[in-house]
């Protein structure tokens, strides 16, 4: 479903630290943003019907509304001089805003 790359899980196991085995980071997906749909992520507790992918001891969780959107999504963690964090390449996205932070989901 999403492939987590490796500087994405050593930030999430810093990120974590303790708090590993009981919380994740959850990604969602909403209506809004300059491009139609937005991203949404924060450490939160598995919930029912969530979808999960662990990796090396951490979790990243997908509600099942978000997931459609998020199938063959490649999550990594970035840290450049323009700043760091969390990044989504979707390949479900027909086109993204500047920041990333937004997209516009593909017609089927």
């Amino acid at each position: 479903m999403i492939t987590v790359t490796d500087s994405a899980v050593k930030h999430l196991q810093a990120l974590l630290g303790e708090q590993a085995a009981n919380k994740g980071l959850r990604i969602l997906v909403e209506n809004g943003g300059c491009a139609g749909m937005q991203y949404g992520m924060a450490l939160d507790e598995r919930k029912e019907g969530d979808e999960i992918i662990e990796k090396e001891g951490v979790q990243v969780l997908v509600d099942a509304g978000s997931a459609p959107f998020l199938r063959g999504s490649t999550i990594d963690f970035q840290d450049e001089l323009a700043g760091a964090g969390f990044r989504i390449k979707n390949p479900n996205a027909a086109r993204s805003c500047g920041c990333g932070s937004s997209f516009e989901a593909k017609q089927e």
